[in-house]
């Protein structure tokens, strides 16, 4: 019974397959003759009314990531799903071409698409054994190599997606005779298109080769160390033996039992001598050529293709960064997914922003200060720099080591796949608190406010009712707060300028007091400000000292802004895109705002060079240029800032727990010194370099109303108590000094004269000095004359 359901199948199968048969039979000769018989007619007019045209897509190549070295674009880092690098009919060797007509289409060049012959025998093998047998031309496998192309685009995510990717498989591979009729008529239509030459260049670098190399460049660079021009005939024939059976015939697996290297390769040899021998029979090879070839033994030299971001060596983060821009970039696909794709087969050219003598002086500097892995603290340390009139990256740089591999991250607390610089949807943290360096924030409002740089404030450490500050985006707050300062003897009476410097906690808690923290929060938006997470900035009274966690990245654009006149210019990280046709692509573009006026700028600018000259960051600038910088230290020490910028180049420095609680001023990793005391020589070493290559322009003066304020017409003060004169020069915004006691006409104690005097002019901020009075001097007493004698008479 099993015999006859067997015979009953081969029947079936062999009269379906003679379908096909009949059709290439009637096609071979038509229209040269006629064609006799309905059922013949019948089949050519199927045949006929196939689609005959076939798209053929871009083959999925790598895609490069370079970086500037110099003048030079060089290579950072290589992404595939098929590894594979085109070349064309003139860069692939004689032996190569010779090879795959040999053994796989011998008469390729005769044909017009489909060999008769030998497909004929396919058909009815097949048809009787019930298993694919060979038969079709390079045409046809190259059609069906195009097809499954078109399938290996799918997404593979969802059930219905994996369902629709097999069926697209097996329609481009399976042995239906339905299937069978289409690929012929889509190599006839092949052949008509395109010349043999660009089939059979076509056909090598689409073929699969084993894994995920594609292509005979791919192959003859992964297999032998060598170039597809340079195969030699004994290469070029063990190559294309891969291509028939590549899983069981590829040569990197020397520990195989079928195919390694204790058998010398035997599986791939076998196959490898059979197509020699072809090449021996079409004359491609001399008695001694074939001989010396067979002779030869299979020796490969794997020679992988590494891919991803970790051969960026210390700029993989930088790396990681762009990848992650494509990704989030609807420029290059719908979804996630699509975009992944079009980023591993699209074989894109992306040159990006990164300058890697920055680079190099960024790891150098983080290396050296900051090490991957300590015993007293989980560190993690970030620099990361822009331009501030392009918003390009030019260097990014941190303390762990990159990887994504699940087993690597494992391993030690030396590796992780986190970018400190970035935002979380960029392959970033959650951020980092920022301390005093989001002060610049109120320090803008207050000067948007009419302020001026040298007015006071008292800075005495007090406790505050939260509901005494101005909030009109989410106040008011509830409870009570105490501000402190980080060291002692910063209280009393400041002025903006001094609390700039000095990064004086309570005057700005002070000054902020006095503004809005509803307007303090839309100034750090304006400069681009915003949770590493993706949620909202706080604009409580404590987030003025710097409680929302940002990253580096942000906060680096944020000062570049401030060097750049108040535009704002947002980061990007590719300056442009090529695809695998040579076209560009539109890049992400840097888009520039006005965050604030730029005479806003200037006096902002103004006061944050001071800290670089005596205030908390003393020492930082040794370049000459002008450069504006902001320290800032969180609670317990535990995250440590410095921002500083030029007019071309702007960096953020963090360093930090990852987790855990150690404090900064406390622990000693490397140069026998803390976090807190090398901070500015980290910052130092990374923006001499930058000064260095692109130097810098002088800051915009700011006016001196910003500075001084209006000027103020000392009143007269003479006749006033000393009380009374104190108050008056108080409610102008002028200091009071005690001058002692001059002579005077005025009462004793009160008001003889100051200095400056009256009319003259003077600054909110400014010192008047009072002198008190002696009294007037005493009036003489008059003294009495004696009484005149009588005159002598005559």
């Amino acid at each position: 019974m099993r015999r006859a359901l067997r015979a009953c199948g081969a029947l079936a199968g062999f009269v379906a397959m003679s379908a096909v048969a009949g059709v290439l039979a009637a096609v071979a000769v038509t229209p040269a003759i006629g064609v006799a018989g309905a059922a013949t007619t019948h089949t050519i007019g199927i045949f006929e009314g196939l689609p005959e045209y076939l798209h053929v897509d871009q083959l999925a190549q790598p895609t490069t990531i370079y970086a500037k070295d110099g003048d030079t674009d060089v290579p950072l880092a290589t992404f595939y799903s098929q590894n594979r690098l085109p070349v064309t009919f003139d860069q692939i060797s004689v032996a190569a071409k010779d090879a795959v007509i040999a053994g796989e289409d011998p008469r390729f060049y005769t044909h017009g698409g489909i060999d008769v012959q030998g497909t004929t025998r396919g058909i009815l093998s097949t048809a009787v054994g019930g298993r694919v047998q060979g038969g079709s031309s390079i045409t046809q496998q190259y059609v069906k190599n195009v097809l499954l192309q078109k399938c290996e685009a799918l997404p593979v995510k969802t059930d219905d997606q994996k369902a629709a990717y097999k069926a697209c498989v097996y329609d481009s591979t399976g042995v239906a005779p339905d299937r069978k009729i289409r690929e012929m008529r889509y190599s006839i239509g092949i052949e008509k298109k395109y010349s043999k030459d660009a089939i059979l260049t076509g056909y090598l670098n689409i073929a699969g080769f084993g894994g995920s190399v594609y292509g005979i460049e791919a192959a003859a660079r992964y297999y032998y160390n060598t170039t597809a021009n340079a195969l030699t005939p004994p290469q070029a024939a063990s190559l294309i033996a891969i291509v028939n059976t590549p899983t069981a015939l590829k040569i990197d697996d020397p520990g195989s039992t079928t195919n390694g290297a204790a058998n010398g390769y035997a599986a791939n040899k076998e196959r490898r001598d059979y197509i020699l021998a072809k090449m021996h029979t079409y004359k491609k090879l001399t008695d001694a050529q074939y001989d010396a070839a067979v002779a030869t033994p299979i020796e490969p030299h794997i020679t992988p293709s590494v891919r991803g971001c970790q051969t960026s060596g210390g700029a993989a983060y930088y790396c990681d960064f762009v990848q992650k821009i494509i990704l989030n970039d609807p420029t290059f696909g719908a979804d996630p997914d699509i975009r992944a794709s079009n980023f591993n087969r699209g074989g894109y050219k992306i040159y990006t922003t990164l300058d890697l003598d920055l680079q190099r002086t960024a790891e150098e500097t983080m290396s050296s200060y900051v090490p991957p892995v300590y015993d007293r603290a989980n560190l993690g340390g970030a620099l990361v720099g822009v331009q501030p009139d392009t918003g390009r990256v030019l260097y990014m740089a941190q303390n762990k080591q990159y990887s994504q591999n699940p087993d690597v991250l494992d391993s030690g607390a030396q590796y992780t796949s986190l970018n400190y610089s970035t935002d979380q949807k960029y392959g970033g943290s959650s951020g980092f608190q920022v301390g005093s360096t989001y002060k610049v924030f109120t320090l803008a409002e207050w000067l948007k406010k009419g302020h001026a740089l040298s007015e006071t404030v008292n800075a005495d450490v007090r406790t505050y009712k939260q509901s005494s500050f101005t909030d009109s985006c989410g106040g008011p707050w509830g409870g009570v707060w105490k501000p402190t300062n980080d060291a002692p003897g910063e209280e009393g009476i400041q002025s903006a300028l001094s609390a700039t410097a000095e990064s004086i906690n309570t005057a700005y808690v002070a000054m902020a007091r006095e503004l809005d923290l509803c307007e303090i929060r839309k100034n750090a938006e304006a400069f681009g400000v915003h949770p590493a997470a993706g949620d909202q900035l706080d604009s409580n009274p404590a987030s003025v000292l710097g409680t929302n966690n940002v990253s580096p990245l942000t906060m680096a654009t944020a000062f570049a802004a401030i060097a750049n006149g108040g535009k704002i210019c947002t980061p990007i990280a590719i300056d442009k895109i090529v695809d695998a046709g040579a076209h560009d692509i539109p890049a992400p573009e840097s888009a520039c705002s006005q965050a604030v006026a730029p005479e806003i700028a200037a006096a902002m600018a103004y006061a944050l060079k001071r800290v670089t000259a005596y205030g908390t960051a003393a020492g930082l600038n040794r370049t000459g240029t002008d450069m504006l910088a902001k320290t800032g230290t969180t609670d317990g020490n535990e995250q440590l800032w410095l921002v500083a910028a030029t007019t071309k180049v702007a960096g953020a420095y963090w360093v930090g727990n990852i987790d855990g609680h150690a404090d900064m001023r406390k622990i000693y990793p490397t140069h026998d010194t803390t976090p807190a005391l090398a901070r500015v020589a980290v910052m130092r070493n990374v923006m001499s370099a930058a000064v260095s290559k692109y130097g810098g322009d002088a800051f915009t003066a700011p006016s001196t109303s910003q500075v001084r304020g209006s000027a103020i017409s000392v009143p007269s003060l003479t006749g006033l108590t000393p009380q009374n004169a104190r108050g008056t020069l108080e409610r102008l915004g002028l200091r009071y000094e005690d001058g002692g006691i001059q002579a005077g006409e005025e009462p004793a104690g009160a008001v003889h004269a100051s200095s400056p005097g009256k009319g003259a002019s003077a600054y909110r901020g400014d010192t008047v000095t009072v002198y008190t009075s002696a009294g007037p001097k005493p009036k003489p007493v008059p003294t009495t004359a004696p009484a005149p004698t009588s005159a002598p008479g005559r």
